[in-house]
């Protein structure tokens, strides 16, 4: 079993060979467990409805009307344009939202007051996942909340896939991005750092080594970070047999571990 994170955008934008890799592990016995986000497709729906998009500390403020077009689009549009293109490339693949069956239980953040309904995962309902698994099907997950009174909460993807994969007892997660990792300037050459602790990423942002829009990258990989999760390896889905080569140990991207 693997734990595999992927941006809504990433993901819509990967080559088809991905997805036929997908299936081609799936038949020799992996079982891929998929979440995914969809964060600028949500933006650009609010849009067109009109609807302001305002982030604070990184969380999209969430009110009822902003909540009805993240579900719509997560848990609708992303998830099954990902599932049609997983089966249409040989693979075998269920949508589920995190409301369904309750399988991704949770309760309000601690700045729920300045972020709206957004959530944090409190227990991911493992066995709906492993059930799904043994059907022959791999699970592709949109990370909405549901609370024990039946309050559904928006939830961060990136956490989202690190309690999933805790639960699971996985101890590595994949984020799939559309970079080659983590990069850092040597002698003006621009080159990939293998390995690299959260520490050290701090460090790095903090010193403008990582800088832009590879920093939400790398902030969403360090979320992943939770319970048993004790590393995350960020590699480009553009990369052939990006999959096949993490699994079978291959050092490629790079690779953000908890000490």
């Amino acid at each position: 079993m693997f734990v595999m994170k992927c941006g809504g955008s990433t993901l819509a934008a990967l080559p088809e060979s991905f997805f036929e890799e997908l299936g081609t592990l799936q038949r020799q016995g992996f079982e891929p467990v998929i979440v995914h986000g969809g964060g600028p497709a949500i933006s650009d729906n609010l849009s067109k409805l009109g609807i302001e998009t305002r982030f604070v500390n990184g969380l999209r403020y969430t009110t009822e009307e902003v909540l009805d077009v993240v579900e719509m689009v997560l848990a609708g549009t992303i998830n099954k344009l990902i599932v049609r293109r997983i089966q249409s490339a040989g693979g075998k693949a269920i949508g589920l939202s995190g409301s369904d069956g309750s399988l991704l239980l949770a309760k309000p953040v601690a700045q729920s007051h300045e972020v709206g309904l957004v959530g944090e995962v409190t227990t991911v309902e493992a066995g709906i996942l492993k059930g799904v698994l043994e059907l022959g099907y791999m699970p592709v997950v949109a990370p909405l909340g549901v609370t024990k009174a039946g309050q559904r909460l928006n939830i961060n993807a990136d956490t989202a896939a690190g309690a999933v994969a805790s639960q699971l007892g996985v101890k590595q997660m994949i984020v799939v991005t559309d970079v080659p990792g983590i990069m850092r300037n040597v002698n003006g050459e621009n080159k990939v750092l293998p390995v690299v602790t959260v520490q050290q990423t701090e460090d790095m942002i903090g010193s403008g080594e990582i800088y832009g829009g590879m920093i939400p990258k790398v902030r969403a990989a360090i979320d992943c970070i939770h319970g048993e999760v004790q590393e995350v390896v960020i590699v480009p889905g553009s990369e052939p047999k990006v999959l096949s080569r993490v699994l079978a140990g291959e050092p490629i991207g790079t690779r953000i571990v908890r000490m």
